[in-house]
């Protein structure tokens, strides 16, 4: 049975027993109902029986009171969409399935993350998925050192082929807030907008509010 957390902790990305990965998110009007929502989804997956494969679900509610986003890890990516379909309201909102594919490391178990951010783009097929992913992850790489407060950058890709999610670990929204200022951000932006079939959609800031874990 899954265990809640007595404070919240960060769900481990690169957990070696999950092989799938899947992500909704919605909007809300404001903070108020967006933790009404995440304790709703939370109540629902406390009560139910996970199926056998499942091991890690977390909520997180942006830093401007307007998305809520829940990310699943499975060892079992066939168990998932039949258990959310059987869930009340915005439990059962359908997700899109990912794969990890990349991880960049580079805080270190020393600089736990204090916030979540993801980027997202649209994409023109799977080998467009992994040339962007390739770009951007060795521009990380190359730029260590110079990124204070980066604790990880996890590539994800949509299997459908039309999606890139990078879940960033920070170790402060103040940090996030300062690399968006410097220059590696802005050689990031140069990478995802000069690629043709490359599309950046956006990124939002979040912080737990709860994980679960099998």
């Amino acid at each position: 049975m899954p265990s809640l957390a007595a404070s919240p902790v960060m769900p481990d990305i690169r957990r070696t027993d999950a092989s799938a990965v899947f992500i909704s998110h919605w909007y809300v009007p404001d903070r108020a109902h967006g933790l009404r929502d995440l304790d709703d989804v939370l109540a629902q997956w406390e009560g139910a029986a996970w199926p056998a494969g499942f091991v890690s679900f977390s909520c997180f509610l942006s830093t401007d009171d307007d998305t809520v986003l829940t990310y699943a890890q499975c060892a079992d990516a066939g168990s998932y969409r039949p258990f959310v379909r059987a869930l009340r309201g915005p439990a059962g909102a359908e997700p899109v399935e990912y794969r990890l594919h990349r991880s960049v490391v580079l805080g270190g178990a020393a600089q736990p993350p204090g916030c979540m951010v993801t980027a997202l783009f649209d994409i023109d097929g799977p080998e467009r998925q992994r040339r962007i992913v390739a770009s951007v992850a060795d521009s990380l790489e190359d730029a260590r050192g110079r990124l204070p407060g980066m604790v990880s950058a996890n590539f994800h890709l949509s299997t459908d082929g039309t999606r890139v999610l990078n879940y960033a670990e920070w170790t402060s929204d103040q940090a996030h807030i300062a690399f968006l200022e410097g220059a590696a951000r802005a050689q990031a932006l140069r990478i995802t907008t000069d690629m043709p079939g490359v599309r950046p959609i956006g990124y939002k800031r979040y912080h737990l509010h709860r994980s679960m874990s099998a």
